[in-house]
């Protein structure tokens, strides 16, 4: 079963074994709830050929439009062993907007070796401070790519606080620090976003019996079980065109 959900139309498809499409749908993609066009897709297509389902795939243009609009949850972006001329450099400022930015000592050098400790500290009174404020937290360590313990550390204390988090190194090897501060605060931004469609999808999954596999379609083509997706939502960009 492939789902695919744009800003327009959800579309559904039912292939064989072979490959061969048996049956297609599409319904209104519905924004203020994404389950009921989802639905209305995934019940269309089943009418036509009802049966077991072995592997359900999602494809969406939902995280690229909601760069384009400016949408998103408001994530907090937490700076490892970085100064504030960091936050000037490729859009990050621009990209927080009104989302808060914190600074804390810690980091490592090239080599990576630690090039000051972490303080905790700051860093838990960082997450206490955004605790309901924010939807999710974005970290990014100086040279986090050649050592990211700092950044781990930190996420395991967002965790504690109960707050989705993302880490640099998950996303990018890059060096350039704001470069990769960047693209984890977009991905921190888009994490509620694609958390709410799977949720639907799942939620509709569940109402027509379907016990398979969510995988979702990454921008390269590939797929990704939808736990990763819901982590990495960034990765989802150009979704729909892939598939």
């Amino acid at each position: 079963l492939g789902i695919d959900t744009g800003g327009t139309f959800t579309d559904a498809v039912l292939l064989d074994p072979a490959d061969r499409v048996v049956a297609t749908a599409k319904a209104l993609t519905t924004r203020h709830d994404l389950s009921q066009g989802i639905g209305a897709a995934i019940r269309e297509v089943r009418a036509e050929c009802p049966g077991p389902v072995a592997l359900v795939s999602l494809s969406t243009t939902l995280a690229t439009n909601a760069l384009v609009e400016g949408r998103g949850g408001r994530a907090g972006l937490l700076l490892i062993g970085l100064d504030e001329r960091a936050l000037r450099r490729s859009g990050l400022d621009r990209a927080l907007a009104d989302a808060p930015a914190a600074l804390v000592a810690g980091g490592h050098r090239a080599d990576g070796e630690e090039q000051a400790p972490l303080d905790r500290e700051a860093a838990v009174a960082t997450l206490a401070r955004w605790a309901g404020t924010v939807d999710a937290v974005a970290v990014c360590g100086q040279f986090a790519v050649r050592n990211p313990a700092h950044e781990r550390a930190v996420a395991a204390l967002a965790d504690a606080a109960g707050l989705p988090v993302t880490c640099s190194h998950e996303l990018t090897g890059d060096l350039d620090a704001p470069r990769r501060a960047l693209t984890t605060l977009l991905n921190a931004r888009l994490i509620p976003e694609l958390r709410a469609l799977l949720a639907a999808v799942t939620e509709q999954l569940r109402a027509e019996a379907i016990t398979a596999p969510l995988m979702v379609v990454t921008g390269d083509g590939s797929l990704v079980a939808g736990a990763v997706a819901a982590r990495r939502p960034i990765e989802t960009i150009l979704s729909g065109p892939a598939a």
